[in-house]
């Protein structure tokens, strides 16, 4: 049995395949996992950029010393703007997939990145309004919408025995667009250059990810926006219950990454280059983990991970308290990077998750075969965007905790205490709504056909 043809049909609009199938192993083996790949590829460096532009302001204002007349609470309502709109967009990028194609979307949002870039080159000086810089940073958001598109496009490329891999693969590398926007700041800050070099460097970057995207990605005709998916799954409890997972995995990720040099320089007096060295360290180690969360939750059940993964970020910012009342740099510095690392394990577990949940429901509705993997496919497309957009806000929620928290107490304290409560609460709703197995239900570990809605999702 010969593999279908999955060469892209010429189109307006772009290179289209009109047949994909990755659940068919034969299909999967001599065809498919080929153009899978290359589209990761190319997906993973587009939202890579998009994620060096969305954090870019909070290497800005490792440069925006006293001549800027900022104060620390002004550069945490400028980050936490930005992260917010990173966030909204997620939403209308997700569907931008299925409107536009992926690889036609993949053009389009990685060339709109030129925008805030090149704005932020235009005002980046002393003497600018800090209502400016707030307008530009908003612009910055944007490259917080390639995530969500990048991960609807991936997620329809591969088999649900892949996706752990394939969605973490591609999630890690984007996350990995903070360290590395960090570690170029670094070299900048090192060479006594000033916030246009780093912006100089990155313009050219976004449009060599465009163009590649355009040459060398593909589309899937199959792909198409459906209504009724979005509608039943914002109906559906399991996508805001993994929503409110996914703001103490990944919103800590993103959160933290705005916030953490600013936390260096107001709480522990380093200078911008002194900041720099290290800033980069927890978000590069947290996101080159993120795939390891995927493959780990492919093994042993993202639920599972995710559960223990709480526990650990809990006990990790109960030293971070310790380390703060001590004034202990080292302490604290040691124990932000595993937090980073707990974080980004916890967002390869928890996106693995939604396709088992919605394929688990599926079982549990009596669909089998093909229908229940269309249904799953369906609903966890759906999902994946509102997920991801409210798990961003909790960047924006760390990072008003922080402003509150220096404005109230001069110090990061009160806003780890927050974050202590909430990571013990993401412990107990993933405990009772996936792990909890009461006697007169089914257990987690039988069959999935077997298995009620509200229940079994510890194979996940």
């Amino acid at each position: 049995m010969s593999a279908p043809n999955t060469a892209p049909a010429p189109r307006g609009g772009g290179r289209w395949i009109d047949h994909w199938d990755p659940e068919d192993e034969t299909f999967w083996r001599q065809t498919g996992e080929r153009t899978a790949r290359r589209n990761l590829v190319l997906s993973v460096l587009s939202e890579h950029i998009g994620f060096s532009v969305w954090t870019l302001w909070s290497v800005l204002v490792l440069f925006m010393g006293p001549e800027y007349g900022l104060t620390p609470a002004d550069k945490f309502l400028l980050t936490s703007v930005v992260t917010l709109v990173g966030a909204v967009v997620r939403v209308p990028y997700t569907f931008a997939v299925a409107a536009f194609g992926g690889r036609n979307w993949t053009v389009v949002s990685a060339g709109l990145l030129l925008i805030p870039t090149v704005a932020a080159f235009a005002v980046m000086e002393p003497g600018t309004s800090f209502s400016t810089f707030l307008w530009v940073g908003l612009l910055a958001g944007i490259g917080g919408g390639n995530f969500a598109s990048s991960m609807t496009n991936i997620n329809a490329f591969f088999p649900l025995r892949k996706k752990g891999w394939a969605l973490g693969l591609n999630a890690g590398g984007g996350n990995i667009g903070v360290p590395v926007i960090q570690l170029v700041a670094l070299a900048v800050i090192g060479a006594s250059g000033g916030p246009r070099v780093l912006l100089g460097i990155y313009i050219p970057l976004v449009v060599v990810a465009a163009v590649l995207a355009a040459l060398f990605m593909d589309n899937i005709t199959s792909v198409r926006n459906d209504t009724g998916a979005a509608l039943e799954a914002a109906k559906d409890v399991h996508t805001w219950i993994m929503s409110f997972l996914y703001i103490g995995t990944f919103g800590s990720f993103i959160g933290y990454s705005f916030a953490f040099g600013q936390e260096l320089q107001n709480e522990f007096g380093r200078t911008p280059l002194q900041a720099a060295y290290l800033t980069f360290i927890g978000p590069l180690l947290g996101s080159l983990v993120r795939p390891v969360g995927g493959r780990l939750a492919d093994r042993y059940g993202g639920a599972r991970i995710t559960l223990w993964n709480f526990i650990a970020m809990a006990a990790a910012t109960a030293v971070l308290v310790v380390a703060g009342a001590r004034k202990s740099l080292p302490l604290f510095v040691a124990v932000f990077v595993v937090l980073f690392v707990l974080s980004g394990l916890g967002n390869g577990s928890t996106y693995k998750m939604i396709p088992g949940i919605f394929r688990t429901k599926a079982a549990a509705r009596g669909l089998t075969g093909e229908e229940a993997v269309s249904y799953g496919r369906r609903l966890s497309g759906a999902a994946m965007g509102l997920i991801g957009a409210v798990g961003a806000l909790g960047g924006v929620g760390i990072n008003l905790a922080f402003r509150q928290s220096f404005l109230s107490h001069g110090s990061g304290t009160g806003a780890f205490l927050a974050f202590l409560a909430f990571y013990a609460a993401a412990f107990a709703v993933t405990w009772a709504v996936y792990l909890r197995r009461p006697a007169a239900e089914p257990r987690a570990d039988v069959a999935a056909s077997e298995a009620k809605p509200q229940l079994g999702y510890a194979e996940v």
